[in-house]
């Protein structure tokens, strides 16, 4: 069957919050699986919802772990907890920290890239989505999106990202997982951009499964994010 990001925004606004009056949804997956085109679109859909990148809070090429943390203790637990909320960017051109980035309260905050499902910040989620790709397809995608300057670090990359998905489960926990490998033609009277697998017992319309496995979307103009663009996007 076939549904549509308004479903799944329906889906979200819905959802409780969990960071205090905000409903944070965290697009988790590997490098190069599609994460910042869907929560470009899905953000265009929650009335421009702020987009919280990770690759402003990787500390460079090793720096996964460290960002999983940093992501709940400067953005999550705050919001959580009535506070301000604010973290600090790296700046990939110079190597080093840059300055603190505010995030705008609202209502639905959007935290995507590698590591923004883990356990540290999943308390404060009120919906983990996990998008996938095949190995190849999400290679092919990076070197096209970040140029030959990336291909000496998407191994060194990716054995982070298998080291922390492992451990922590991430795919096993999340609520909904997109494959993007496969994209389903676009209906514009519809908007539909995605074919699930059939289950019981969703929100996303009749007869949506619960967890499904999506196949589908196409690529949204630049959101809004919380601070000017950053080098790489590793997410």
């Amino acid at each position: 069957m076939l549904f549509s990001y308004d479903a799944l925004a329906a889906r979200i606004r819905a959802a409780a919050p969990r960071a205090g009056s905000t409903t944070v949804v965290a697009v988790d997956g590997p490098a190069g699986s599609g994460k910042t085109t869907l929560a470009a679109r899905l953000a265009s859909r929650l009335d421009d919802a702020p987009v919280v990148h990770m690759d402003d809070l990787y500390p460079g090429w090793d720096g996964l772990a460290q960002a999983a943390a940093a992501v709940a203790s400067q953005v999550l637990a705050p919001l959580a907890e009535g506070r301000p909320a604010r973290y600090r960017r790296w700046d990939w051109h110079a190597d080093r920290w840059a300055g603190w980035v505010d995030v705008p309260a609202a209502p639905i905050l959007v935290v995507e890239g590698c590591g923004s499902g883990s356990t540290p910040g999943a308390p404060y989620l009120a919906l983990l989505l996990w998008v996938e790709a095949p190995h190849d397809v999400r290679m092919a995608r990076g070197l096209d999106r970040d140029g030959d300057a990336f291909r000496p670090h998407w191994e060194r990359w990716a054995r982070q990202e298998d080291a922390l998905f492992a451990a922590e489960r991430t795919r096993d926990r999340a609520d909904l997982r997109i494959d993007t490998a496969s994209p389903v033609p676009h209906d514009p009277l519809r908007d539909v951009v995605a074919e699930t697998e059939e289950e019981p017992g969703s929100d996303l319309g009749p007869g949506a499964p619960g967890r499904p496995a999506v196949r589908g979307g196409r690529r949204p103009p630049r959101h809004r994010r919380c601070q000017p663009p950053s080098q790489g996007d590793r997410g």
